[in-house]
């Protein structure tokens, strides 16, 4: 399905990003406390552009980890349940997730185009369009939707989704 292809090349390239973001942070830091403590010469960028990147890092990771399942989960008690039980508990935490994405985006695109309306920087020396950070919500949780609905099609079409194999089938019970 074209959309699920769609989804899953967005969703894992925002993945890679988030981690070469991540990498990122780390090499600006390191930079930074050289330049600081070594050579006393500090930078006026390192910590903000390391912030810049934490902050869409950490939002683009989301639909990624939802792709992959990687969320924080209790399988204590959904390993035990029957397929079709554990479907359902699929769809209505998708659906909590898809509402919250929803919302998400609509109130960060009214944040972001309020800053664009009236300039909004961050009080920095350099003085960033706050929407450049802002925009991170109503882009990343967009994607997140969208994963969310993904995931809703994959939870019904795919016996071997990992969602579904983890929950408990009375026809295999049997064997």
């Amino acid at each position: 399905m074209g959309f699920l292809r769609l989804v899953d090349r967005l969703t894992n390239a925002s993945g890679v990003l988030s981690a070469w973001m991540l990498f990122s942070i780390g090499l600006m830091v390191t930079y930074e406390v050289v330049m600081r403590k070594v050579f006393n010469a500090p930078t006026i960028w390192a910590d903000e552009m390391a912030r810049f990147f934490q902050i869409w890092a950490v939002y683009l990771a989301g639909a990624y980890v939802l792709r992959h399942r990687h969320l924080i989960a209790v399988d204590l008690f959904t390993s035990t349940l029957y397929r079709k039980t554990g479907r359902l508990l699929d769809y209505f935490a998708l659906l909590v997730i898809a509402v919250f994405s929803l919302v998400a985006v609509y109130e960060g695109t009214l944040i972001v185009l309020e800053s664009i309306a009236v300039g909004r920087n961050t009080s920095t020396m350099l003085g960033v369009p706050k929407w450049m950070t802002e925009s991170a919500i109503p882009v990343t949780f967009a994607l997140l939707f969208l994963q969310c609905v993904a995931e809703a099609i994959l939870t019904a079409t795919d016996k071997d989704h990992p969602s579904i194999s983890a929950t408990h089938d009375p026809e295999e019970a049997g064997k």
